[in-house]
């Protein structure tokens, strides 16, 4: 670690501590050139996988994209922001265990309508309308066919 005074790489900790919320050490460096202070943070790296698109395109892993998607088929729901970013972390943690693999797009669709389908039905038949190939009406009422079958299963559960 480089003194952002003097350039001098030679320092030493004064002090660490876990960051206020928790996702980094805070450390308390003094420079042994110039003796001048200043503060680091450890974090700890993601590694998040590269998604293969339908096309073959591959793009890195983007949590906005997914924020997006999720937010507009909330749109006018009754749905916290704060679930939304529930949601988005419980997908982005189930994709960091592919380690720098490749995904398809399909998955993380998958992944979003399965958090979705238990959230909030219009939500889901939002993020479904856009996100799956329908070739027609039929397919559509099929789905919602299906949907409305496995909520009146788990109302009686």
């Amino acid at each position: 670690m480089k003194c952002p005074f003097c350039g001098n790489g030679e320092n030493k900790v004064i002090d660490s501590r876990i960051s206020k919320d928790g996702n980094a050490i805070r450390r308390r460096r003094e420079c042994l050139s110039c003796g001048k202070r200043f503060t680091t943070y450890e974090f700890v790296e993601e590694v998040l996988p590269m998604i293969v698109k339908k096309d073959g395109r591959r793009e890195l892993f983007d949590h906005t994209k997914i924020r997006s998607g999720i937010q507009k088929a909330c749109e006018k729901r009754p749905i916290s922001t704060d679930v939304i970013d529930d949601i988005v972390e419980n997908i982005e943690r189930e994709c960091q265990e592919f380690q720098g693999q490749e995904i398809p797009s399909s998955v993380v669709g998958e992944k979003v309508m399965k958090e979705l389908q238990t959230l909030d039905a219009v939500a889901y038949v939002r993020f479904a309308s856009v996100y799956r190939p329908f070739r027609d009406i039929d397919d559509f009422m099929d789905e919602l066919k299906d949907l409305l079958k496995n909520k009146k299963k788990e109302e009686k559960s």
